[in-house]
């Protein structure tokens, strides 16, 4: 399965909260790296990568729901998201070296 770069960092700073638990608003220092993206579309683009994970099953999404939308406040990483993110994080490059 193939994530986004701010995909990993959703996953990574879930992982490194406590309880596995974040706020939302968090997620904005992404952009504080990398400020490719025009400010009126990052929310979206957070909203939109929030909603791929969850639907992976990597993520739980608490927050409000109206007739028509639901509006995410917090996530949490679920077992699923857990081991998808240690593996994330000890991945390394194998060599090809001959024999």
């Amino acid at each position: 399965m193939r994530l986004s770069n701010l995909q990993k960092y959703i996953l990574r700073a879930c992982f490194n909260a406590k309880g596995y638990r974040l706020n939302r608003e968090v997620l904005l220092g992404f952009y504080d790296l990398t400020a490719k993206s025009k400010k009126e579309l990052r929310a979206k683009i957070i909203t939109q990568s929030i909603e791929s994970l969850i639907d992976r099953e990597l993520l739980v999404g608490y927050g409000l729901r109206t007739p028509h939308k639901w509006f995410i406040t917090e996530i949490k990483l679920t077992e699923v998201g857990l081991k998808k993110t240690k593996k994330l994080l000890g991945e390394q490059l194998v060599l090809p070296l001959k024999k």
